[in-house]
């Protein structure tokens, strides 16, 4: 045994993965890998770490342009993984009421009046928050406590939401006017910031002529919500090396001025990652690792997740951006200082 592959002494006496249920959970997700790769054309990236985030209880911030597929990842994810998927098109008129739901005053027969929880579309499993960042700060701060609590409060009761519950919001980086940056506090509870990008000519051959015909693909269930609590309580009990857990310590560590030892990253990083940037890795990597058919995570994982986790949670000097650097610049140096 290499010291990678050295059981973390903190979990040695946790329950470990029985590897026959290990294996079937495995061959699920494979099944929900492939059904989504059929529907989502040309973006394996972004549906590993959409799986990835969904596998850790997460939620995901996906940015990139309009056009690239994100309404439908999520409406494909709700029928692949057997969860109760709901659209929210966040405008800045939108109330956090039109989010949670409220109450409305009922009358029955005898005239007696009583009020009444009415649910909004928050009360789901799997929640695409479209364009987030055109609500007004006061609605996103009703839905950071759905996300960060699982429960709404409405008139002083809280009501919790069905288990799991995800959300995957979108971000538009091109056309930012009238739009409310998210507060720093929003963005950590975001597990990854995922990227997308234009697909390659081959997967955009296959999707002008999958999608431009008279029959369309459709998605089918593969997994069902019991079948992903059982693939999300495995990742939490896969085991993790020493190392693994040394790499991630380092590398979220280094992010940080008051504690990074390049010294050139001392005045360049404004503020870095927080503890949760670190619970995030550890559970991203073991989830990464289910999804390859591994038990354990490897520094491959960590490198494969450090963009993604880290680059939403710390911000460069003004100076750093004047030279051009950037936050992926800073992670990849990182990165590649682990060996």
């Amino acid at each position: 045994m290499t010291a990678s592959d050295a059981p973390l002494s903190a979990l040695s006496s946790a329950s470990r993965p029985d590897v026959r249920e290990a294996d079937r959970i495995c061959e699920r997700l494979s099944a929900v890998q492939q059904a989504l790769g059929d529907i989502i054309f040309g973006q394996d990236t972004v549906i590993r770490q959409t799986l990835v985030t969904i596998l850790s209880g997460g939620h995901a911030l996906l940015v990139g342009p309009p056009g690239l597929g994100k309404t439908l990842l999520v409406t494909t994810l709700g029928t692949v993984l057997g969860l109760d998927a709901r659209r929210v098109q966040f405008t800045p008129d939108l109330m956090p009421s039109d989010i949670t739901g409220g109450e409305i005053l009922d009358e029955d027969s005898t005239g007696r009046r009583s009020f009444r929880f009415v649910k909004g579309p928050v009360f789901c499993q799997l929640l695409m928050a479209d364009e987030i960042n055109r609500a007004s700060p006061r609605t996103q701060s009703a839905l950071l406590q759905a996300m960060q609590e699982h429960h709404v409060s409405v008139a002083g009761t809280e009501h919790a939401l069905p288990q799991p519950f995800h959300v995957l919001a979108t971000q538009n980086p091109i056309e930012q006017e009238g739009t409310y940056p998210l507060p720093e506090a929003q963005l950590d509870r975001f597990m990854l910031q995922i990227a997308l990008d234009f697909p390659p000519e081959d997967a955009e051959r296959q999707m002008l002529l999958a999608t431009t015909g008279v029959s369309r693909p459709t998605a089918e269930p593969v997994l069902s919500t019991r079948g992903l609590v059982e693939a999300q309580t495995m990742v939490r009990t896969m085991p993790v090396g020493e190392s693994i857990v040394d790499a991630i310590l380092t590398l979220v560590r280094a992010a940080r001025p008051q504690t990074t030892p390049d010294q050139d990253l001392k005045t360049a990083i404004a503020w870095g990652p927080g503890p949760r940037a670190a619970q995030t890795l550890m559970l991203a990597t073991r989830a990464r690792a289910l999804l390859d058919g591994r038990l354990s995570p490897s520094l491959d994982d960590v490198a494969a997740l450090a963009q993604p986790v880290l680059a939403h949670r710390m911000a460069l000097s003004f100076a750093a951006r004047a030279d051009g650097l950037t936050p992926a610049d800073v992670i990849t140096r990182l990165v590649n200082g682990l060996g």
